[in-house]
C-alpha cells in the first residue's frame, strides 16, 4: 500500500492563485445550504394549512431531507475521486439551485417534496467537498483556524435557521424562503464555475451498484427507524425497530464488501481511516456532540420554551440566538488556539461545559425564567464550540490524502445519523416520561428526564475526552 499512498500527497502540485477566495466560497455556499436544512422547520405548521396535508406527511419535508443526505453522503468519497473538485462543486450547486427553484414554485405537496430531496443531493455533497479541499489546500500548521470557520457553518446554520425563517414567515409567504435562497446559490455557482480551480489527480474507480445498494438502504433504513420513532402506530408505515434492523444487517454487508473491495482499491467508501486511532476517537465524541446540539439544542430546548414556558415561536427563536452566535464567534478562535495547543486542553473544558449545561437544564421547570435558560445555553454552545473545531481537524489531520475524502464523508454521515438518533432517543424520552403518554408535547417532568438523559451522553462525552491525543496537530501531522 505504501507505492500506492507515496504520491498521493503531492496531488496538488500546483496551488491555486487564490486559495482563500476558493475556500471563502466554498463556506458561503455551504452556509447557504445548511442554513436552508433548518430554515423551513419553523413553517411546517403555515404548510400543513396551506397545502391541505396533515402534519405527519408534512414532516417529511425535513426528514426526507435528512434522509437523502444521509443516503448520498457516503458516495462523495467516490464522487471526490473520480471527478475534479470543480466538477463536483457545480454538481452541488447546480443541484441544490435546482431544488430550491421547484420549491418555491410548487403548487403542492408532491412537487415541494421533490425539491427538497434534490436539494439535499447538492447539500450532502457540499460538506465532504469543503472539508477535502481545505485539507489539501491549507498547511497543517493554519488547519485548526481554517476548519473552525467550517464548523461555523455547520453548527450556526442550523441554529439560526428559525430564527430567519420565523423573520420571513413573519412578514413574507413561505415561498420566500426559497426565493431569497435562490440568488445566493446562483451567485455561488457562478463564482465557483469562473474560479475554482484546483489540481487534483482523478481515478478512473468504477462505482460499485451493490455498495450504493447496499448504503442507501442501510443509512435510509437506520434513520427512517429513528425518525419515525415518535409516530403513532396508526400512521407509522412498519414498526421503528424493523426497518432499524435491516438497516443495520445492510450496513454490515456494506461494510464487509468495502472492505473486500479496497483490496483492489475499489471500495465506495473506504474504511481505512478507522485504522487511526485518533480518527476513531474524534468520530465517537463527534457523534456525542451532534447527539446533544441537534437533539438537545435544536429540539428540546425549543419544545420546553414553547409547551412548558408558553413562549411563541418568534421568542424562542430569538431566545436561543445569542447561543448560536456564540458558537459562531468561537469558530475561528478555537481554530487557531487548536493550531497551538492541539485538541484535547480544548475539548476536554467542552466537554464539561456540555456535560454540566445539559445537568442544568434537568433543574428548569414551568417557572424558570427566560434569561437562565438563554444562560444555560449560552454555556451549552460555548462548549460545543470546544469541541466542534478540534475534534473536526483532528480527526482528519492524522489521515493521508487519499483517504481525506472518505474521512470526511464517514465524518458527515455520522453527523446525520447522531443527529437523528439523539431527537430520536429525547423525544421519546420525554413523551414516555410526560403525566400523559398520549399527549401531543411532552410537559414539564418528562423534559426534565430526557434532559437528564442527555446529560448522562455529556458525562460519557467527559470520559472519552480523556482519550483525545495531547500532541499538538503539527507533531500528529509529522507522524502520520
Amino acid at each position: 500500500m505504501s507505492g500506492v499512498s507515496a504520491p498521493v500527497p503531492e496531488a496538488p502540485v500546483r496551488p491555486p492563485a487564490k486559495p482563500g477566495l476558493l475556500i471563502s466560497v466554498l463556506v458561503l455556499s455551504a452556509f447557504v445550504m445548511i442554513l436552508n436544512e433548518t430554515i423551513l422547520s419553523i413553517a411546517l405548521r403555515d404548510l400543513t394549512v396551506d397545502l391541505a396535508v396533515p402534519t405527519t406527511t408534512i414532516q417529511w419535508l425535513t426528514s426526507g431531507f435528512l434522509l437523502t443526505m444521509a443516503v448520498v453522503i457516503p458516495t462523495t468519497g467516490f464522487l471526490l475521486e473520480r471527478f475534479t473538485p470543480r466538477q463536483v462543486f457545480v454538481f452541488s450547486l447546480a443541484s441544490f439551485s435546482l431544488g430550491t427553484l421547484l420549491c418555491g414554485v410548487a403548487p403542492g405537496f408532491g412537487l415541494l417534496m421533490a425539491g427538497r430531496v434534490v436539494q439535499a443531493c447538492g447539500t450532502a455533497v457540499m460538506i465532504p467537498l469543503l472539508m477535502t479541499t481545505v485539507m489539501r489546500l491549507v498547511p497543517a500548521e493554519r488547519r485548526g483556524a481554517t476548519m473552525g470557520t467550517i464548523s461555523i457553518v455547520i453548527a450556526v446554520a442550523p441554529a439560526i435557521g428559525p430564527t430567519i425563517g420565523g423573520a420571513v414567515l413573519s412578514s413574507l409567504g413561505w415561498r420566500w424562503m426559497f426565493f431569497i435562497v435562490l440568488p445566493l446559490s446562483l451567485a455561488a455557482l457562478v463564482t465557483g464555475m469562473l474560479q475554482l480551480r484546483i489540481d487534483s489527480e482523478t481515478r478512473a474507480v468504477p462505482l460499485d451498484v451493490l455498495s450504493v445498494v447496499l448504503s442507501a438502504i442501510g443509512f435510509g433504513g437506520v434513520l427512517y427507524g429513528l425518525s419515525s420513532a415518535g409516530e403513532s402506530a396508526e400512521t407509522a408505515l412498519a414498526p421503528p425497530w424493523l426497518p432499524i434492523v435491516v438497516g443495520v444487517v445492510s450496513l454490515a454487508v456494506f461494510g464487509w464488501r468495502q472492505l473486500r473491495l479496497q483490496q483492489r482499491d475499489r471500495a465506495l467508501l473506504d474504511l481505512r481511516p478507522f485504522t487511526h486511532r485518533s480518527f476513531v476517537v474524534a468520530l465517537g465524541l463527534s457523534a456525542l456532540l451532534f447527539m446533544c446540539l441537534i437533539g438537545a439544542g435544536a429540539i428540546l430546548l425549543p419544545l420546553y420554551l414553547q409547551t412548558v414556558l408558553h413562549k411563541s415561536t418568534f421568542v424562542s427563536g430569538l431566545a436561543v440566538l445569542p447561543g448560536g452566535l456564540v458558537l459562531g464567534l468561537l469558530g475561528r478562535p478555537v481554530g487557531a488556539l487548536f493550531d497551538r495547543v492541539g485538541a484535547r486542553p480544548l475539548v476536554l473544558p467542552g466537554a464539561l461545559a456540555m456535560a454540566v449545561s445539559l445537568w442544568l437544564f434537568s433543574l428548569l421547570g414551568p417557572g424558570s425564567p427566560l434569561i437562565a435558560v438563554i444562560g444555560i445555553h449560552i454555556v451549552l454552545m460555548a462548549g460545543l464550540g470546544l469541541m466542534m473545531t478540534p475534534l473536526m481537524t483532528e480527526s482528519l489531520a492524522v489521515l493521508p490524502d487519499h483517504l481525506y475524502s472518505h474521512g470526511s464523508a464517514i465524518l458527515s454521515t455520522l453527523q446525520q445519523v447522531a443527529g437523528a438518533l439523539g431527537t430520536a432517543v429525547f423525544v421519546s424520552v420525554a413523551t414516555l416520561g410526560s403525566a400523559e403518554h398520549a399527549a401531543v408535547s411532552p410537559d414539564s417532568s418528562g423534559l426534565q428526564v430526557a434532559f437528564v438523559v442527555a446529560g448522562c451522553v455529556g458525562a460519557v462525552a467527559v470520559a472519552g475526552a480523556w482519550f483525545v491525543r495531547s500532541p499538538r496537530p503539527a507533531r500528529t501531522a509529522e507522524e502520520a
